[in-house]
């Protein structure tokens, strides 16, 4: 399956947790595809955080109101609770500091959403099995190119939540666009979580 079907799936995964008329916010949001989608679909009030200029000249072309900035500095531009649900889509295996994104993610949001590639995945660990550090789909870079610097499995991502005050309220994992139910830290290749304070 190409990558844009695969993003539909996950898009479509987070708009079915989102009420209709939401405050979001995208971190990360690159063109503001997502905050579109949500906006059509679920009429939300949406905001994204990107630091690229590509990235923010591209949301204002999909009308998507955008502010540039590194979400890794901190969200001090935000006050707490300002929105229904925080987003870091296909981006948390990019942060530097995934302790501090999360926690100001809960803390200007009620609940928070990611996805991310799980490393995990049957076809990764083949690949590092022969030696190989990972390309696919979700992890579409090559070792020297690559933006991630933290990459994790399902399993990884629940035990973090578990040790820093994180409570799951819903998980969907997911290969070419279908939910995997059964050994889906093996055999799922996209994660998909909504969270909360604990």
């Amino acid at each position: 399956m190409n990558t844009n079907a695969m993003q539909r799936a996950d898009f479509a995964a987070i708009a079915n947790w989102i009420k209709s008329g939401a405050r979001v916010l995208d971190l990360g949001c690159g063109d503001g595809t997502l905050l579109r989608f949500l906006a059509d679909q679920r009429d939300t009030i949406g905001y994204g955080v990107e630091i690229d200029d590509d990235g923010v000249l591209a949301c204002a072309r999909n009308g998507v109101n955008v502010i540039q900035g590194d979400m890794e500095r901190g969200l001090s531009s935000f006050a707490d609770d300002s929105f229904d649900y925080v987003i870091l889509s296909q981006t948390l295996q990019a942060v530097r500091s995934s302790e501090n994104v999360v926690r100001e993610m809960l803390r200007v949001g009620r609940q928070g959403i990611v996805t991310f590639p799980n490393f995990g995945y049957w076809r990764n660990r083949l690949q590092v099995m022969f030696g190989n550090m990972p390309v696919s789909d979700n992890l579409p870079y090559a070792w020297f190119d690559t933006p991630n610097i933290h990459l994790c499995t399902t399993t990884d991502f629940e035990n973090f939540c578990g040790t820093h005050g994180v409570r799951i309220l819903e998980r969907i994992v997911m290969t070419d666009g279908n939910a995997v139910t059964v050994m889906p830290n093996l055999l799922g290749s996209l994660a998909v979580y909504r969270f909360e304070r604990a």
